[in-house]
C-alpha cells in the first residue's frame, strides 16, 4: 500500500476530531469494535469524505447514511466530511486506505491506479447504450471480483453510483466527428485508458484535476474537456464552453469503497445493513439521475447558452477499435471484457 506523509494524516485527524462541517451528530469511533464477551452491537460512526458532486451523487451518500441509521436502529452513524474538505478523489482514496475515514465515493477512474482491472471501464463504446451498461453493473459474476480487487489494499467495494455517459464538450465549435479533436488539448481523468482514447480520436490528451478544469479552459490551457452534464452549470463550465457534443464515448461509474478493517470489525447485523443501504441507495439515485440532469441541462441552456448536439458514433467506435482489440486479447482482462460484451446480447 503507499504510504501517506504522517503530517497528511496528522491533519486529516485534527479536522476530524475539530468536526469541521459535521452533518451528523454522532458517537465516538472508540466503540467501532465488536465484542468478543457480548451480542450486543456497540455504536459505531462512520466517517464518509467525499470531494465534489453532482446533486444526485450527494442526495444518495445522504440517503445511505439515512438508510444505515435506519437498519440498525441508530446503532451505527454516518459522519460526512464534503466538497473536497480532506483532498481530491486520489487523497480520499489513501486516506480510506489508511483508516482515517471509512468510507469514500471516488469515480471508477481514479481507482484505476490502485487496481488495473478498474481500467476496463474507460475503454471507449464498451457498453452498447444504457441497458448494457446497467445490466452489467448489476451482474454479481462481473461486478465483485472488481469490488474485491483491491481488498489487499485496505478497500473494498459497496456499491456503485452512475454518473451518466461522458462527452466532449468545447470552447470554439461542436464535435461532430473526430477531426474535430485534431489538434486540440483535452482534459482527461488521470487514466492512461482515457489518453489513449483521446489519442486514438486525434487529440492530444491533457490530464488534469477536476478543481483545475475551469481555470484551465479560462485560460486557453485546454481547449474542451469530457465529463458529463453536470459538469455545465454544477461545475461552471457552460461560461466558457458553449458546445456540448454527445459522442457518448464512456460510462464510467463511481465507485463507493470502505476500508477493510471497519468492515471487519462491524458485527455481522450492521454489516448486512451497511451493504443493504448502499444497495438501496444506488437504486435511489438511479431514479433521480434523469431529473437533475433535466433540470442541469435547461439551466446550462438558459444561463450558460450551451448547445447540445447529437453525433454519428459510428466514426468515433471505428477509431478507437484497436483499444477494443488490446483488451479482448490481453490475458488479464480478456476473459472480463468478453463478459461484458456478452452481456450486450442477452
Amino acid at each position: 500500500m503507499k504510504k501517506i506523509p504522517l503530517i497528511l494524516i496528522a491533519a486529516v485527524f485534527l479536522l476530524l476530531i475539530s468536526g469541521c462541517n459535521n452533518q451528523k451528530s454522532t458517537a465516538s469511533n472508540n466503540d467501532n469494535v465488536k465484542s468478543a464477551d457480548s451480542n450486543k452491537d456497540k455504536q459505531v460512526t462512520l466517517k464518509f469524505g467525499y470531494a465534489s458532486n453532482s446533486q444526485p451523487v450527494i442526495d444518495a451518500m445522504n440517503k445511505f447514511g439515512d438508510l444505515v441509521s435506519e437498519k440498525t436502529d441508530g446503532e451505527v452513524k454516518v459522519e460526512y466530511y464534503p466538497d473536497g474538505q480532506l483532498g481530491g478523489e486520489r487523497e480520499l482514496i489513501e486516506l480510506t486506505q489508511a483508516g482515517a475515514i471509512d468510507v469514500t465515493k471516488v469515480s471508477g477512474s481514479t481507482l484505476e491506479g490502485f487496481s488495473d482491472i478498474y481500467s476496463i471501464f474507460s475503454v471507449p463504446y464498451l457498453f452498447e447504450d444504457e441497458d448494457h451498461y446497467y445490466k452489467t453493473l448489476e451482474n454479481k459474476q462481473v461486478m465483485n471480483p472488481i469490488y474485491k480487487s483491491t481488498e489487499d489494499q485496505g478497500i473494498i467495494g459497496l456499491t456503485y453510483y452512475t454518473s451518466g455517459a461522458r462527452n466532449f464538450y468545447m470552447t470554439d465549435g461542436p464535435v461532430e466527428k473526430p477531426d474535430d479533436l485534431k489538434g486540440k488539448n483535452i482534459r482527461v481523468m488521470n487514466s492512461e485508458s482515457q489518453m489513449k482514447m483521446v489519442q486514438a480520436l486525434g487529440g492530444s490528451p491533457t490530464p488534469i484535476g477536476s478543481d483545475e478544469v475551469y481555470s484551465s479552459l479560462q485560460q486557453g490551457i485546454i481547449d474542451g474537456s469530457e465529463n458529463n452534464e453536470f459538469a455545465l452549470a454544477t461545475a461552471g463550465h457552460g461560461e466558457i464552453t458553449k458546445f456540448y457534443s454527445y459522442d457518448e464515448h464512456t460510462r464510467i461509474p463511481d465507485m463507493v469503497m470502505i476500508n477493510k478493517e471497519t468492515l471487519d470489525k462491524l458485527s455481522d447485523k450492521h454489516t448486512k445493513a451497511i451493504y443493504e443501504a448502499a444497495d438501496e441507495s444506488k437504486d435511489f439515485q438511479k431514479k433521480i439521475w434523469e431529473k437533475y440532469l433535466d433540470k442541469e441541462k435547461k439551466e446550462a441552456t438558459d444561463k450558460y447558452n450551451v448547445k447540445f448536439n447529437e453525433v454519428d458514433k459510428e466514426p468515433f467506435r471505428k477509431a478507437v477499435q484497436p483499444i477494443h482489440d488490446e483488451f479482448k486479447n490481453d490475458k488479464q482482462f480478456g476473459n472480463l471484457y468478453k463478459k461484458i460484451q456478452s452481456l450486450s446480447k442477452e
